[in-house]
């Protein structure tokens, strides 16, 4: 069930050095989840498989199914924090939060949107992104996909 935020009028929407920010943030945990994965893999090949150590690596097979397990580690990754909390680790240290257009929680299929397309925005040499910047509502190719916004989110008060 989606949850409602509060403080609505307190928000704005995110610009492109705070996204990208909370990218680079984002890129680091992501990327030590890819290593988890990898070495799972390689344990799961080597060991469970039988594939002796020369093989390793070689074959469509292996090789598919290692990306396919990057691809959907990574999106489990994003979509547990943005269909929980709107938030994942690298959002909260920028103080961002992605949120459906009337203040809730995004679904799962809105996060299966937002990853697909984040993917083809950076895979279009960042150009999703760059849109940003020509927005006047300032939302990217996944924002206008998935029907989802970024937003900035006030400094607690002390």
């Amino acid at each position: 069930m989606q949850r409602r935020f509060g403080n609505l009028d307190d928000v704005q929407p995110a610009g492109l050095a705070r996204r990208l920010g909370a990218m680079i943030y984002d890129g680091f945990l992501v990327a030590a989840i890819w290593i988890l994965i990898t070495g799972l893999h390689l344990v799961l090949m080597r060991y469970v498989l039988g594939v002796p150590p020369e093989q390793i690596g070689v074959g469509m097979v292996q090789v598919v199914s290692l990306r396919l397990a990057l691809l959907l580690g990574a999106f489990a990754f994003f979509a547990f924090f943005w269909t929980r909390g709107g938030v994942t680790l690298g959002m909260q240290a920028w103080r961002l939060r992605v949120q459906t257009l009337d203040g809730r929680t995004i679904s799962q299929v809105q996060a299966a949107v937002r990853f697909l397309v984040a993917c083809l925005s950076i895979a279009a040499l960042g150009l999703g992104y760059l849109w940003i910047l020509f927005d006047a509502q300032r939302r990217s190719w996944a924002d206008i996909a998935s029907g989802t916004r970024v937003v900035v989110l006030p400094k607690p008060s002390k």
